[in-house]
């Protein structure tokens, strides 16, 4: 993934002016198809929401949209509750928001996850030169040959899935940063409420415990193509806990936003604290739109709540995976690699089951205030 860099052009105003304009009477840089009668089934109700919301962005609301500020001039994205919440276009925004919310499986606490923004830095310059744009959302299959895009009116352009477009083009998209730390929190929670706890530091004043740290790790594939923008990755962490019962709890790895680069971010992964054995594992994958992270919670909790501890270890990495459903795996959410049986000892650089990721970990100390 090519890194967004912040670029900014003129001003706001002037910024606006050129995309009212290019939207509603530029110049076709393509030959449209006209939209269908209705749109195709989706699988991903949050792309069937974003989808809809690109094609009114670029047709009945161009005008109200780019008066409101929605349309960046810059690779900056915008939270389109900004919209004027008396508006049609507002109260469109946030009814869609509210359903974005829901299909989540997060807190409906006005928490806005709508955004759009230019699908790469580099769309800047043709923007500034009066390119018209285009507007669309990211497809649910991360397999898909093509991208339906909008032009003015709301017709159809469809563009190659591959190949960075040179017009530029807006991504209706999930706030994935905000989505994932939300979602963390709905994981570790359900979790909880389903008799799984975290295997949390317990470290007093009187003893500390050990952790694993990873002082850097590399992805070579973060299982995001170009209409998807920065990675957001999370790690479900697992072992026995003291009871004896499977300990999981969800970790963030805000920093993991492109693969083919190595980050060096002295993280402890792994905290020992609470666990009965001195071994864990690591399954890491990725926030996708789709996730409903309520009902992922309940079944991964589900699987693991029959395994039932015999004295021995027993990997956890398989019964997760397992554990979600098939038709998840188109996009909601994406696996992304695995590390068994790290131990409280663990040292060096792991490759991950799936040969997709390497961390260079290391024991450390955690001493008690």
């Amino acid at each position: 993934m090519s890194p967004m860099h912040s670029i900014r052009l003129g001003t706001a105003t002037l910024g606006a002016v050129a995309i009212a304009v290019g939207l509603l009477a530029g110049p076709a840089q393509a030959r449209p198809e006209p939209a269908p009668a209705s749109a195709p089934a989706r699988s991903d109700a949050v792309t069937q929401i974003t989808d809809r919301i690109a094609g009114q962005l670029a047709g009945e609301f161009a005008a109200d949209a780019a008066k409101a500020g929605l349309f960046p001039t810059d690779a900056e994205a915008v939270n389109l509750t900004r919209a004027p919440a008396a508006t049609p276009l507002g109260r469109t925004v946030r009814e869609a928001n509210r359903a974005v919310l829901t299909a989540k499986g997060l807190p409906q606490d006005g928490t806005g996850l709508l955004t759009i923004r230019l699908a790469d830095a580099s769309m800047v310059d043709a923007l500034r030169n009066g390119v018209a744009p285009l507007v669309a959302s990211s497809p649910s299959d991360d397999e898909a040959t093509s991208v339906t895009a909008y032009e003015r009116g709301g017709h159809r352009v469809l563009l190659a899935a591959d190949t960075l477009p040179q017009r530029p083009v807006y991504l209706v998209e999930i706030d994935s940063t905000t989505a994932l730390a939300k979602g963390t929190e709905v994981l570790n929670s359900v979790f909880a409420q389903r008799g799984i706890t975290a295997a949390a530091p317990a470290a007093s004043t009187t003893s500390g415990y050990w952790a694993t740290k990873i002082t850097s790790i590399r992805l070579n594939d973060d299982m995001e193509p170009w209409f998807k923008g920065g990675a957001e990755i999370f790690a479900l962490v697992g072992g026995f806990g003291l009871d004896g019962k499977v300990a999981i709890e969800s970790v963030q790895l805000p920093y993991l936003d492109n693969d083919g680069t190595t980050y060096y971010p002295n993280q402890l992964l792994v905290h020992f604290s609470a666990y009965k054995y001195n071994l864990a594992d690591v399954v890491m994958m990725e926030e996708d739109s789709g996730t409903n992270y309520r009902d992922l919670a309940i079944a991964i909790s589900t699987a693991l709540l029959t395994i039932v501890d015999g004295g021995v270890y027993i990997p956890l990495v398989n019964a997760i995976l397992n554990a979600i459903p098939n038709d998840w795996w188109v996009d909601d959410p994406d696996y992304v690699d695995s590390w068994y049986t790290l131990a409280t000892y663990t040292s060096g650089t792991l490759n991950g089951a799936a040969a997709n990721g390497r961390m260079a970990v290391v024991p450390y100390w955690v001493a008690p205030l």
